[in-house]
Parts: structure tokens; C-alpha cells; sequence
């Protein structure tokens, strides 16, 4: 009885290439999600719902037209005022981008004549810092609450700074710019602030 050798059943090359071609399909995919949009609209879960609860001090020793310069907290965010909450600290390189920015919106007759209010919270600063950065280049706010624990931004869902909430008349969270303001931005949350809802 004789036994036949039978040769090794030859695979297709596509056996080999389509897990190839799988993966590459997938890195294509998510690398559009990943590098297409918009970078400063990070979702939050929080736009549309009433700010939450803040409890900041005032930055100590800062001084405005020879008054000290109050903190803010909830209350004030739902006093019928459309208010941008600049979220900064002197450490932070892009803050020092942004705030001429910032001391242009300053300026605008929306925010002088008392339609919209503009306010900082000092992320993770020490007092001394954050007076002299502001000493430097000027103060734009109202108010400067401090959250030198970080725990008001947590609440908040920042996820770095500089990052802007427009917050509506009724304390209701609008719009979030993450990242440094340029003059667009700026003026599109100014504008957002100003139509409220």
C-alpha cells in the first residue's frame, strides 16, 4: 500500500494582507475624527444647564481704580447679566497670548456700558504671580475669584487653561471656548453672550 504525499495547500496572499488592510482602514478613520473640527469646541456636558456651585476668594491685594477687586460666585452669575468666565493663570503661556484679547473685549461698549460682564477665575496660581501678570498687562476683569486648589474648575469641566464660559442672564451655561482667544472667537462668544438664550 503505497502512501501519497500530498503537498501543503498553498494559502492566498489576501489571508495575510486583510488584517493589513483592516487596520490601515481603522488609522484612516480615526485619524480624520482625531485632526478634523474644531479644536476649541470640546463638548461639555454642562452648556444648557445652570452653572455649578463656585465659591472663589478674591485674588488678595488686587486693586481697580483704587478699590479691591471682588471674587464672583453664582449669584453674581445670575443677576440678569450676560457674563464671560475667563479661566487663566500667570503660568500659562497661551493666557499671555490671549489677554490683549481679553483687554480688547475689555473695551467693547457691550462690556462698558454693563450688558455683559467680564470676569477671571485664577486657576492653581500663587496671589503674588497672578497680580503682577495682571500689574503687566493690564486687568480686564470686574472680578477675580481664585481657585488655588482647582477645584472649582473640576466642577466646571475645564480641561486646561485659558478656556472662556459664556454664561446666559439666569447663571445658564451657553457656549465653552477652550484654548486662547483670538479676535473671532471673542466675538462670537460676545455675541453669544449678548443673545443670551
Amino acid at each position: 500500500m503505497s502512501q501519497v504525499e500530498t503537498a501543503p495547500r498553498r494559502r492566498s496572499p489576501l489571508v495575510f494582507l486583510a488584517p493589513l488592510i483592516i487596520f490601515g482602514a481603522l488609522a484612516i478613520v480615526f485619524g480624520i475624527g482625531l485632526f478634523s473640527g474644531d479644536k476649541s469646541k470640546v463638548p461639555s456636558a454642562l452648556i444648557g444647564r445652570v452653572a455649578p456651585t463656585i465659591a472663589l476668594a478674591p485674588l488678595e491685594g488686587l486693586q481697580k481704580d483704587g478699590k479691591p477687586v471682588p471674587a464672583f460666585g453664582n449669584a453674581d452669575l445670575a443677576k440678569g447679566q450676560a457674563t464671560l468666565v475667563n479661566v487663566w493663570a500667570s503660568w500659562c503661556a497661551p493666557c499671555r497670548v490671549e489677554h490683549p484679547v481679553l483687554m480688547g473685549l475689555a473695551e467693547t461698549d457691550a462690556v462698558k456700558q454693563g450688558k455683559v460682564a467680564l470676569v477671571g477665575m485664577n486657576y492653581k496660581d500663587e496671589a503674588e504671580n497672578a497680580r503682577r501678570f495682571l500689574g503687566a498687562l493690564g486687568n480686564p476683569f470686574s472680578a477675580v475669584g481664585t481657585d488655588q486648589a482647582g477645584r472649582g474648575a473640576i466642577e466646571w469641566g475645564v480641561y486646561g487653561v485659558p478656556e472662556t464660559f459664556v454664561i446666559g442672564p439666569d447663571g445658564h451655561i451657553l457656549d465653552k471656548h477652550v484654548g486662547p482667544l483670538d479676535q473671532m472667537a471673542a466675538s462670537k462668544l460676545l455675541q453669544r453672550a449678548l443673545k443670551g438664550r
